[in-house]
């Protein structure tokens, strides 16, 4: 089998600079185009000072149609922008990593139809589709924390936490992203109004058995934390099923999918930072059920699903070049 050729647009960035170390070693992908007119003519690792080394392939302002998926890895509102105004040949699949295709409403756009690449939701689906958006970081940890449950007709009114590392944020500097700022402390934003929110709610509702919608039962309040990468996400809600009965539930739903595992002993960030990996732990106190998730943000909630998806529409083992090991401390 021939390479898949790649291009990314948006490269200089976090999940840019997370792709490109993952498809540098990833045995069946040539990356072709990696595209960052603020950096075009530099050498990777100029930008990603890790990547020094590793390779000396430089940053291109330029397109090709040589290629045979293209990643978006710019920021909300240009991925839209950027297939306005640029013609992606039809044989070209499409991964786009920012919000703007993942709802139902705006999927739409020179007759490309996107698909919501939530592996564990929509498997059968990515494996023959042409575009693809690629879900949040947030909506990544909630929904899988959530979905057996919704499946199973045992969702009700859920309130969840959740704290992200600042890379979350993005590499644009701003004032609660600074060292100075983010050091000793933490912060609660966009309390009930996060945009990951529409996301989580359309998946959730695709799997209700009940007429019941889910729009107005779902509660998050996010945090900005003391760290770099992570995301550690508890949601809270009332039911009656035995704790046993709950994790045979998750396990069954889960079953043939890699990177998802139900721990019943407590977990934390560290087992998931690096990889593309959600750790899933489940506990009851009365009738009150517990459902902690963690991800990597930069990788399950990003790029490593990207190439999750990437491996399912060209006929891989989803896992392939995502073997990727935590560090224990």
């Amino acid at each position: 089998m021939k390479k898949i050729k790649v291009g990314i647009i948006g490269s200089a960035g976090y999940t840019g600079g997370e792709l490109i170390r993952i498809l540098l070693n990833h045995p069946e992908a040539e990356m072709v185009i990696v595209n960052s007119k603020s950096n075009a003519g530099k050498y990777l690792y100029e930008v990603h000072r890790d990547l020094v080394g590793e390779t000396k392939q430089k940053f291109t302002s330029d397109l090709s149609e040589d290629i045979d998926v293209l990643f978006l890895c710019v920021g909300h509102g240009e991925a839209k922008r950027f297939l306005e105004e640029n013609i992606i040949g039809e044989k070209i699949k499409i991964i786009d990593l920012s919000q703007d295709f993942r709802l139902h409403l705006t999927s739409g756009i020179h007759h490309r139809t996107f698909i919501y690449g939530l592996p564990e939701l929509n498997r059968q689906q990515i494996k023959s589709a042409q575009n693809i958006a690629n879900p949040g970081c947030f909506a990544t940890a909630i929904q899988l924390g959530l979905l057996p449950l919704a499946k199973a007709g045992l969702f009700e009114e859920v309130h969840t936490t959740g704290i992200t590392g600042s890379t979350g944020a993005g590499q644009g500097l701003s004032e609660t992203s600074h060292f100075s700022w983010r050091e000793n402390n933490v912060q609660a934003y966009k309390t009930l109004t996060h945009q990951h929110l529409k996301e989580i709610r359309q998946s959730l509702n695709q799997l209700v058995t009940t007429n019941r919608s889910t729009d107005q039962l779902i509660n998050f309040v996010p945090w900005r934390g003391d760290f770099t990468r992570g995301i550690f996400v508890s949601s809270t809600l009332h039911c009656e099923k035995p704790l046993e009965e709950l994790v045979k539930l998750f396990e069954e739903f889960y079953a043939g999918h890699p990177f998802t595992i139900i721990n019943q002993e407590s977990i934390f960030l560290k087992q998931v930072v690096n990889t593309n990996k959600c750790v899933i732990q489940l506990e009851r106190a009365g009738t009150k059920l517990v459902v902690h998730s963690a991800i990597d943000n930069l990788l399950k909630g990003a790029s490593g699903q990207a190439v999750q998806n990437m491996n399912l529409m060209f006929g891989l083992d989803e896992t392939t070049g995502l073997k990727l090991k935590a560090s224990a401390f």
